[in-house]
């Protein structure tokens, strides 16, 4: 399993449009992908999962991805959180 951190940035944090293209980005990643928020863990690949954790600006997250194909996953996720959250 591989892991990374990242602060929000978007002032709206990760409300539905954001939280939508996490899970579009995700859903493209092969391996299993989860967000952590403040001791909640979600799948990635689902919306309303990503909406529960209720994710403000400056909330520090962690993506994990575990699977074949995790570190090319992390890195096309770290890319992704970088443009748009």
């Amino acid at each position: 399993m591989k892991k990374f951190d990242y602060i929000v940035k978007v002032s709206e944090g990760l409300h539905a449009r954001p939280a939508g293209l996490l899970v579009k980005c995700a859903k493209d990643c092969s391996s299993d992908i989860k967000i952590l928020n403040a001791g909640k863990s979600a799948d990635a690949k689902r919306l309303f999962s990503v909406m529960s954790l209720g994710v403000k600006q400056n909330d520090k997250i962690t993506l994990t991805a575990e699977g074949n194909n995790e570190d090319n996953d992390l890195e096309k996720l770290k890319l992704f959180c970088e443009k748009n959250i």
